[in-house]
């Protein structure tokens, strides 16, 4: 029978003969994570304070359907209920609605300003690996240079 060949030396000789610098996924993660906590923070403040307006409107709304709902005594007064409510319901709707617009346009300014401030990370890490690689590069080009003389 035929012996299979081992690569596994090989593949680690030429693994080892490429430099891989494991501080830049290091710190690739730890700025992608950073972001992950801001965008988190930004998402569930906005989640905290939309619940907080549902929660106030439900409780209002339902207020005023409590008072329309009470007994009359002229038929009139039905009528007027209702349309008390229907004013009440169209106050409030735009009341939150507006805090809902608030919302999202903080959410909105929040969400860019960190994609910027993350680009300019990114580029400035990017700059940052390409001056170290161009460094050790021609540091070896140099050497293979003097190696061969």
């Amino acid at each position: 029978m035929t012996k299979t060949t081992d690569f596994t030396k090989v593949f680690q000789d030429a693994m080892a003969s490429f430099p891989i610098d494991a501080t830049a996924m290091q710190n690739a993660f730890k700025t992608q994570a950073t972001l992950a906590e801001k965008f988190s923070k930004v998402a569930l403040e906005a989640a905290e304070k939309s619940t907080e307006i549902s929660t106030k409107w439900a409780k209002e709304t339902i207020a005023k359907l409590g008072d329309a709902s009470k007994a009359k005594t002229d038929p009139t007064d039905y009528t007027k209920a209702v349309s008390d409510f229907a004013t009440a319901s169209a106050e409030l709707a735009a009341e939150n609605l507006a805090a809902f617009a608030e919302i999202a346009k903080k959410v909105q300014v929040e969400t860019v300003e960190l994609l910027l401030a993350a680009g300019k990370d990114v580029t400035e890490e990017t700059t940052a690996a390409v001056k170290k690689a161009t460094t050790e590069a021609t540091s070896a080009v140099k050497k293979a240079a003097s190696a061969a003389k």
